[in-house]
């Protein structure tokens, strides 16, 4: 379609969102400043910038298509083409293992804010906030268990790394003026039958204590839960039942992770019962076809769920919005752009929920009408008002971002 259709398509839509009480315009301006963090590890699939080996540590990347980026600039340049075919705000989320090294050594348990400062700079260029995580697999020190490690040598190192991380965190939402999100998550469990399974999360909990201690200003520390790890399938010391605990408790941010959960469970309403204790969310989407596969988020029943019911919580203000995905068996621009645009696509449906008529509805027992008006919603003409979302922030629309991936490849990613 030619900006004149697009256009029209849109006014249409207004009028028809309007007769049902909904502003699309408001909701185009709130889907604007929005953001979403961009995972860094989607470029390279969680490679980093240590050494070359594959991952370990309950996590895997599955696929070799080609392009893969092999160090920071092509990341970053990588990155920087994404932004040029999404419209809203995005953020960068990135793991520890992909400082600014120099091509030296350095330890995890060594990392200083000085191996970010390019990322920084770059960020501020670029018009991207930062976001950040520590980093516990993929070394020679992760083992099956980290920083619930009975071995006081291992999990000392881990809790230096960890702190070390926050540290960093709090400089880049220091130099960034807005805070940077950290997400601890670490990979502990066993493959087989455990039985001092109280022992490691005594140690969990400890451990996480020492590392949050010290208040940060500038940075928001949150922790990840997890099912099972590959290789780790049969105990998960941090566990969704410890984690709730645990940030309930600690007054901590949750981070709830789509892709931890299976096909049929629908997490959202997860959101309401977390947000009654802990102070805020981060949601990391991604898609499980088994449990944690963490393939390209697409507009699905729970992701579209997920984003409805935080709208309908008037939660936006207490949660961030990330991806955490890496999928390597297709072109992993490709994977940005979908996974984005769709997260994008839940957030404006839920934008444009008619939502005073339906709870005027459910205040008043009317449960025909609501069922009825949540059933006609969804053939509302939201797709007119993403494509014009889009021509509106200058980025192709509709497939129109399919060419323009398929001429970096040729031109850029194809070479390396």
């Amino acid at each position: 379609m030619n900006e004149k259709q697009i256009t029209k398509a849109y006014e249409m839509a207004k009028e028809r969102y309007a007769a049902l009480g909904v502003d699309t315009d408001k909701a185009i301006a709130l889907l604007e400043k929005t953001p979403i963090s961009l995972q860094c590890w989607q470029t390279d699939d969680v490679m980093g910038f240590e050494n070359a080996d594959a991952l370990s540590g309950g996590i895997q990347t599955t696929g070799n298509y080609p392009g893969r980026a092999r160090n920071i600039d092509e990341v970053r340049a990588d990155l920087e083409f994404v932004k040029t075919l999404l419209g809203g705000t995005q953020r960068v989320n990135i793991h520890e293992i992909y400082g600014d090294f120099g091509g030296k050594h350095v330890d995890r348990n060594e990392v200083e804010p000085a191996h970010f400062k390019s990322w920084m700079e770059w960020g501020k260029e670029n018009g991207f906030k930062l976001d950040f995580n520590s980093t516990s697999f993929s070394h020679p020190m992760s083992g099956d268990l980290s920083l619930a490690n009975p071995d006081k040598k291992i999990r000392e190192f881990w809790i230096e790394h960890t702190i070390r991380c926050r540290k960093v965190a709090e400089a880049m939402g220091k130099y960034q003026k807005d805070p940077c999100i950290m997400n601890i998550w670490v990979h502990d469990g066993s493959k087989d039958l455990t039985v001092e399974r109280m022992r490691y999360r005594e140690i969990f909990a400890e451990s996480l204590d020492t590392i949050l201690a010290e208040e940060m200003p500038h940075m928001k520390s949150c922790l990840e839960a997890k099912l099972f790890g590959i290789g780790l399938e049969s105990y998960t010391v941090g566990s969704h039942d410890f984690v709730a605990g645990y940030c309930a408790s600690r007054k901590l941010m949750y981070t709830l992770d789509t892709g931890h959960y299976e096909q049929t469970e629908n997490i959202s309403d997860m959101v309401s019962s977390l947000l009654l204790f802990v102070p805020e969310l981060m949601l990391h989407t991604s898609r499980p076809v088994r449990w944690d596969s963490d393939h390209v988020v697409i507009m699905n029943d729970q992701t579209l769920d997920l984003f409805k019911e935080l709208v309908r919580a008037n939660a936006l203000n207490r949660a961030h919005i990330g991806l955490d995905y890496f999928d390597a068996s297709i072109n992993r621009i490709g994977a940005y752009v979908i996974g984005t645009r769709a997260t994008q696509k839940c957030l404006l449906q839920a934008f444009l929920e008619p939502l005073k008529t339906l709870r005027k509805y459910e205040d008043k027992g009317q449960y025909f009408q609501r069922l009825a008006l949540l059933e006609e919603a969804k053939c509302l003409p939201f797709g007119a008002v993403y494509d014009y979302f889009n021509l509106k922030n200058g980025v192709p629309v509709g497939e129109e971002f399919i060419p323009e991936i398929e001429k970096y490849e040729k031109e850029v990613t194809s070479k390396r």
